[in-house]
């Protein structure tokens, strides 16, 4: 089993940048894809991005290319997505989730955090 406990979320301005973190339980961290998802008022949760349990590929939505990278490091067991020039449209809560392969959508995960609130207000 593996417990996850997001972190950094926060109320920022429209243009700001935040710092989110995913810190997770167990040995086997490196084993796992990890993912950011977002859950918007009214919307099913949605993908974010991907990071491959070695760290080498990473995969993001389109509507955050250039603006959002995701990473980890494998020997503090944790996941970071930072987030620059906020818009109003990324106000959701965050989610980051294990998997046991590359994948984009919500059902191939199978370990997931509580979440941490981000607004950008405008």
């Amino acid at each position: 089993q593996v417990q996850l406990v997001e972190s950094g979320g926060g109320l920022v301005q429209a243009g700001g940048s935040l710092r989110l973190s995913c810190a997770a339980s167990g040995r086997t961290f490196s084993m796992y894809a990890m993912g950011w998802f977002r859950q918007a008022p009214g919307k099913e949760r949605a993908f974010v991005a991907a990071i491959s349990g070695s760290g080498r590929i990473t995969s993001y939505t389109d509507s955050v290319k250039g603006r959002f990278t995701i990473s980890r490091d494998n020997a503090k067991n944790t996941l970071s997505l930072q987030m620059n020039s906020l818009l109003r449209e990324d106000t959701a809560v965050y989610y980051c989730a294990a998997s046991g392969h590359y994948a984009y959508t919500t059902t191939a995960y199978d370990y997931w955090g509580q979440g941490t609130q981000v607004t950008v207000s405008s």
